[in-house]
Order: structure tokens, then C-alpha cells, then sequence
């Protein structure tokens, strides 16, 4: 494929175009000012915003905490099976607008226990929406049950417990949450009777951590896709590693910088990853509060790095190849993409 035939000015337009997968989401973190106030009514529920301005004007982050501090407060909306469903729906408005074709969903059932909210109503809500993705909007979607780091590993043995009865509507397990001073190892026996009860395993390491806590998530956890993995860069072995063994990198650049973890987009090493040939994609972490959906992420970090049409190829097949499904559907997302690019003039 000639990827230099496609112009930088229409760039852009491929980008918006061409089918992509989203594989690091917190559902929670698409929870927009408008709809919270909206569930906070019908809910009763009081919030301390006066206004969606107010609200959307406190999205100022200085770290990873100081954001997380606004999430638990938004989430506190939430409270029937049918705030989770018009939650996860609004979201796939947006990502059907935004041609992904396959999402696999963070939710932190904790966030909601802790609240006297049943794990049935957090799953059965979320679940009900992907089974409507997929026969309305013809976007496939599952969903992966987040274990906040911040807790204890009792806490999530018994979250786990509690998750046993909806097994069928979940595929793997993941960390999230505060990393710092929360290693991959204080999870070891969590995520060992997940791998045993067939679920796949992911989690969040290198984002603010260091690279220590991507070994750990690998060795310990038997993490199958690291979630931002940013880090690595300062470790030369590591790197060399997941270049070697294909283990993914769900990288979220509007994120990243909205935290701080880099200054700027200019400064982001994505470039980087791609040219060192690690399997990295792009993904918008938690939309809401970041400023930017799947396209937002693609379109500013393309805008502000030296990337081509050859890296948003490679970005897209990525995501592809790091979604848990089966072979014949990446090879099917594969023609599209194709067709996708030879139409803009590859």
C-alpha cells in the first residue's frame, strides 16, 4: 500500500474515516457534566456543582488524584440499571460517530458497591447497552471488570466473588486507580483466581508509576495488554521485551497530558513506541473529563506529532490485534481498513 500517496490534508478526514478499536475506556469516565446533572435530578441526588459550567470548569488536573477526587463524585449519580445503560449508550453514540468498530469497556464495580448499589444492577445495565451496540449500531462490545488499586486485595477477592453469578457477561479483569505506592504484586492472588476462572487479564502500569510496575504487571499479574505503559521508555530492557512479545499498549495521549504526565502533546513518545516497533494504540481513557473521544485523541496527537498515514495504519491494525476476539473478525476489520485507505489514495 502506497501510504505516502495520501496527503497531509486529507490526513484528517482518514483518520475520522477509518475503523479503529477502543480498548482503554472507563465507562465512568464518559459521564458527561449534562448527563450527571440529569441523573443527579432524576436520582435525587445532591452533587456539589451549582452548574455544568461549574462542573466542566473544575476538569483542571494537576495529577492523577486530583482528577479521580471529580470521577468518584460524578459516579455518585449513578444508582439504577438504567443510569448504567444511558451512560454506556451515550458513549456509543459517540464511538459509532467516531467509526469504532469494537470497544471493550473499563467499570469499576467497587466505585458502586461501596454506595449499596448491586453488582447486578452496575452489569446487567452495562451489558444490556453492548447487546443493543451490536444489533443497532453494529459495534461488538464487552466488558472488563476494573479493581481499584487503592483498596485492598480483600476488597477485590470479594468484588470477584460478588462478579461470579455474571461471569458470562464479562471477559477479563483489570487494575486501575491511584498507581502510586499501589504495585501490580499487591494484586497477585486476585488476578490468579481470574486467570483460573478463564478471564483475560489486564492492567494500568507506567503511567505515573515507573517501569518496575510494568515488570510486575507482566511477571506477577500475567497481564496479556498493559494500559498506558508510557514508561517503558526508560527502561531499555523492557522495551526490547514488548517489542519481542507483541504485548500491547493501550496508550492515551489526551490523557496523558490532561494529567500531566507530559507537558504537552509535542512532547508525547508515541512516535517513539511506533519506531521502536512495540503494538501501541490509541484510546481515550476517560473522555468526559479529558477533553476528547476516540477522534479527538487521533486528530490532536496527529496535529502535534511528526505521524503519517503509515503510523495511523499501523495504530488501527494494532488495535486490532490487541482486541481479545477471535482471529477471522481482526482479518474482517483488516479488509475494511484497507478499503478505508485506498479510498483516501493509499
Amino acid at each position: 500500500m502506497n501510504f505516502a500517496a495520501v496527503s497531509p490534508e486529507r490526513l484528517p478526514d482518514l483518520l475520522r474515516a477509518m475503523p479503529k478499536t477502543e480498548l482503554h475506556m472507563h465507562i465512568e469516565g464518559s459521564l458527561e457534566p449534562e448527563l450527571i446533572f440529569q441523573m443527579a435530578k432524576r436520582n435525587q441526588v445532591q452533587i456539589p456543582y451549582s452548574s455544568v459550567d461549574v462542573l466542566r470548569a473544575a476538569y483542571a488536573f494537576t495529577d492523577l488524584q486530583s482528577f479521580l477526587d471529580i470521577y468518584y463524585a460524578g459516579a455518585s449519580v449513578l444508582l439504577h440499571e438504567p443510569d448504567f445503560y444511558d451512560m454506556a449508550w451515550a458513549y456509543f453514540l459517540k464511538a459509532q460517530a467516531d467509526n469504532v468498530v469494537h470497544a471493550e469497556l473499563f467499570f469499576d464495580p467497587q466505585t458502586h458497591t461501596a454506595r449499596q448499589v448491586p453488582m447486578a444492577t452496575v452489569i446487567n445495565g452495562l451489558h444490556r447497552a453492548c447487546v443493543d451496540a451490536q444489533t443497532k449500531l453494529g459495534i461488538s462490545a464487552s466488558l472488563i471488570m476494573c479493581f481499584l488499586r487503592h483498596l485492598s486485595e480483600e476488597d477485590a477477592l470479594q468484588t470477584l466473588q460478588e462478579a461470579k453469578p455474571y461471569l458470562d457477561k464479562i471477559i477479563g479483569v483489570g487494575l486501575d486507580s491511584s498507581e502510586q505506592g499501589h504495585p501490580p504484586e499487591k494484586f497477585e492472588r486476585v488476578f490468579a483466581q481470574a486467570r483460573a476462572l478463564g478471564l483475560h487479564v489486564v492492567a494500568h502500569a507506567g503511567e505515573e508509576g515507573p517501569p518496575a510496575y510494568i515488570w510486575g504487571a507482566l511477571d506477577v499479574l500475567k497481564a496479556e495488554r498493559i494500559d498506558h505503559g508510557v514508561q517503558a521508555m526508560h527502561d531499555t530492557a523492557l522495551m526490547q521485551r514488548l517489542a519481542q512479545e507483541r504485548i500491547p499498549l493501550t496508550v492515551c495521549p489526551l490523557s496523558n497530558q490532561k494529567l500531566c504526565v507530559f507537558p504537552n502533546l509535542a512532547d508525547h513518545n508515541l512516535g517513539a513506541m511506533l519506531d521502536q516497533g512495540l503494538c501501541v494504540m490509541l484510546n481515550s481513557d476517560d473522555p468526559a473529563y479529558f477533553g476528547g473521544y476516540l477522534n479527538d485523541n487521533y486528530l490532536q496527537t496527529f496535529a502535534a506529532l511528526p505521524l503519517t498515514a503509515t503510523h495511523a495504519y499501523q495504530l488501527a491494525c494494532n488495535s486490532f490485534e490487541a482486541s481479545f476476539v477471535p482471529e477471522p473478525q481482526k482479518q474482517a476489520w483488516r479488509t475494511q481498513l484497507d478499503a478505508c485507505f485506498k479510498l483516501y489514495g493509499a
